[in-house]
């Protein structure tokens, strides 16, 4: 989730359009309009999620469990797509996911790959992580593919050098994921992206979700399978 000032909305939903994989936008809500119509009618973006991240200027400041207080007219929310849902098809497909047994943060990281800016958004990609050995990571991208509006395939296997990730045991979001030796790492654009985008564009305000504390629809998995 994301929430901007009015006069950054158009920006950053043309940020989204550009960015499609990191950034696949579910549902947007009109100014000052709290409560989704597609995804969760009568829910309350305000309230609803775990926890939230809010930036001034650029500058995260707090993490509150909910921004009754903060919340303004000229607000717009975006809600976006989350591998939480590839996960769940991964899993039903036999495929083990060890940082939910672990510690239920999935490990994400900043990369080198620059996003396609638009107006004053812009920055690098964040990637999610999940161990497979060579086999089990080609039935994961197989799978992954079908669903674009949770980040869809990954978008790199295999040597995080490429990514310009220099140490899998220190992510920037989320917890470490052991790995086995026959295991190789591979990366999925994250939801986490756009915080990195807004950085640079600075918003006066800015309140996305806290990393691994997504919004919660009413739509199931399967139907965002394509």
């Amino acid at each position: 989730m994301v929430i901007l000032p009015a006069d950054f909305a158009e920006e950053f939903q043309t940020f989204c359009d550009k960015n499609p994989q990191p950034c696949p936008v579910l549902e947007v809500l009109a100014p000052g309009q709290f409560e989704p119509e597609q995804l969760a009618p009568q829910a309350d973006v305000r309230t609803d999620l775990p926890r939230y991240r809010v930036f001034q200027e650029g500058i995260a400041v707090a993490d509150p469990t909910n921004i009754l207080e903060l919340w303004r007219e000229d607000l717009v929310t975006f809600l976006l797509g989350c591998s939480f849902v590839a996960e769940d098809a991964l899993m039903k497909e036999g495929l083990l996911l060890p940082h939910i047994a672990e510690t239920g943060f999935v490990p994400m990281f900043r990369t080198s790959v620059p996003c396609i800016p638009a107006g004053r958004f812009n920055g690098t990609m964040v990637v999610s992580m999940r161990p497979f050995t060579p086999d089990e990571a080609n039935r994961a991208a197989e799978i992954t593919k079908h669903y674009p509006m949770a980040h869809g395939a990954p978008i790199h296997v295999g040597d995080p050098d490429a990514l310009g990730i220099e140490n899998l045991e220190c992510p920037e979001f989320g917890q470490p994921v052991s790995m086995t030796e026959d295991q190789v790492p591979v990366f999925w654009p994250c939801g986490v992206t756009p915080q990195e985008a807004i950085l640079n564009a600075k918003p006066p305000i800015a309140i996305t979700h806290a990393p691994g504390h997504m919004f919660v629809a009413d739509i199931t998995s399967e139907s965002t399978r394509i």
